[in-house]
């Protein structure tokens, strides 16, 4: 009689795991596990992810350049950047470098998934434009009015400060500059405890730190782009 007992501790215990380590991968117990993790996942998190050229053109490419517009020399900061996902196809695209003549910086606290991303663009290695750097999204460590555009996707909801997080990105951006995030959808996305948020929720929160003309469109499965701008200085007489 014991075992029947024990199956549903069993089953609690799964479901506490599930959530704690699978969907909000570490979020509630700090961010030393979240970073653990990451470099535990960091020689497979491709392999997970399997990421298709075609479909990062049109999810990530695309819209940051048009983002960017005609900026000359544009430099960008990709948060939490990963395995490299942003710079990789930016820079096998060619225009932010080529065209452009802009750079890219990706910042990422887990050493591993960093060093992966280094590894994953050692093909564009030779023509510059690509700068790595381990730290985490609070505090950035540049200058206010620094970035023409930062990108922060598929991370917002794992970041143990979110607030705090688009506070420093929004600070990193020049007036008028484009922020690019993601917001978590779905069934899964309402177990983020205190985190989630409507679409108008979250755009309306976006505007307390200073973003405006916040646009909120379908983009994967799971996830929405979030577009804003850093509002522009206002020259009044």
């Amino acid at each position: 009689m014991l075992y029947l007992l024990l199956i549903p501790f069993a089953a609690l215990l799964w479901v506490v795991y599930y959530w704690l380590f699978i969907v909000t991968e570490g979020l509630y117990l700090g961010q030393r596990v979240v970073v653990w993790l990451y470099d535990w996942y960091a020689p497979r998190y491709d392999g997970i992810k399997q990421y298709v050229t075609e479909e990062e053109q049109v999810l990530v490419v695309e819209p940051l350049l048009g983002e960017l517009g005609r900026v000359s020399r544009p430099l960008i900061l990709d948060v939490a950047t990963g395995t490299g996902r942003v710079p990789y196809f930016l820079l096998q695209d060619g225009r932010l470098t080529r065209r452009l003549h802009g750079r890219i910086i990706g910042l990422e606290p887990a050493g591993q998934m960093l060093a992966q991303a280094v590894a994953n663009t050692q093909p564009f290695s030779a023509e510059g434009g690509l700068d790595w750097v381990q730290q985490t999204a609070v505090p950035l460590p540049f200058p206010s009015a620094t970035f023409d555009a930062l990108t922060c996707l598929e991370a917002l909801e794992f970041l143990p400060d979110e607030s705090a997080a688009v506070r420093e990105m929004v600070r990193v951006l020049k007036p008028g500059a484009p922020l690019l995030l993601t917001r978590r959808t779905g069934w899964e996305a309402r177990l983020f405890i205190g985190r989630y948020r409507t679409r108008p929720a979250f755009a309306a929160w976006l505007a307390t730190f200073g973003l405006t003309d916040v646009v909120i469109v379908d983009w994967q499965s799971n996830y929405d782009l979030v577009i804003g701008r850093k509002a522009a200085v206002s020259h009044k007489p």
